[in-house]
């Protein structure tokens, strides 16, 4: 009997809740896998889709958006063993399955917190109340591949925002696996869209793209890269979130700054009833 060969597994992208392959048809190799290489159209096809998905993520209930992530971390948690196979240290796997649940927590809290009534003089009630900031594209940190990925992807979606992530070239495998544990997780399709390959070719189109409302560049090591991309960036004037230091501790508290960031703020007024 002739020795078996065996089946290497084709990573795709996760686009509108769906797997397609790149229309480049480009792919590379990490750890005996193919993982897409994914192109300038799919970044846009990326942004469609996010954008499509923003009224209604937009419009759910803060409790209904904590529900889906605490989703997550119940998948993620079940597929912890498939994560450190991957080569995931098992203190990351457990690290982001509590930052999903740390997110959860938060999503019917932070309106308290970040919203509230103003003092005014006069018959009226002046209320602020945060809400999203629409489209965001997020260079994902190369390290750690997985717990930083989701340090970025939670914050924003916990707000009610749509992401396209580009995802670590290096270490893509922990994000397009996250990407399985995302479809089966109830999040509704196009609020996560993640490519992979060099965020070279994905990240300069998502930054001049006239349809993307914010950029994380936090996984963006490169200086002069992130110029440009804060230049592209300042046609439409998107908010910008620059990049981390590399000392950064992505295993500490993480705050509700990146949360905050990508808020918008509604003020309203109301008259006083007599």
């Amino acid at each position: 009997m002739s020795e078996r060969v065996a089946v290497r597994k084709t990573y795709k992208l996760f686009i509108g809740g769906k797997f397609p392959r790149s229309e480049s048809g480009r792919s590379y190799i990490v750890q005996d896998s193919n993982v897409v290489l994914a192109s300038r159209k799919d970044a846009r096809d990326a942004v469609v889709a996010a954008r499509a998905a923003v009224k209604g993520w937009a419009g759910a209930t803060a409790y209904n958006r904590g529900q889906i992530l605490y989703r997550v971390a119940e998948m993620l948690e079940g597929r912890r063993e498939q994560f450190v196979a991957l080569g995931v240290p098992a203190d990351e796997v457990d690290a982001a399955i509590d930052r999903w649940v740390w997110y959860a927590g938060w999503s019917d809290k932070l309106p308290q917190v970040y919203g509230g009534a103003n003092p005014v003089a006069g018959p009226y009630f002046n209320l602020s109340a945060p809400e999203p900031t629409g489209v965001v594209a997020v260079v994902a940190p190369e390290a750690p591949a997985l717990l930083g990925l989701v340090s970025v992807i939670a914050p924003a979606i916990v707000t009610g925002n749509t992401v396209v992530v580009a995802a670590s070239p290096a270490q893509p495998l922990p994000a397009v696996t996250l990407a399985e544990v995302l479809a089966t997780s109830d999040l509704p399709g196009g609020v996560v869209n993640i490519l992979t390959g060099p965020i070279t070719e994905t990240a300069p189109t998502l930054a001049a793209h006239m349809d993307v409302n914010a950029i994380d560049l936090t996984g963006v090591s490169d200086a002069e890269l992130a110029a440009e991309l804060e230049v592209k960036a300042a046609e439409n004037l998107k908010r910008v979130l620059r990049p981390a230091p590399a000392s950064h501790d992505w295993f500490a508290d993480p705050g509700l700054a990146r949360m905050t960031t990508l808020l918008e703020t509604k003020t309203v007024w109301h008259p006083k009833g007599v």
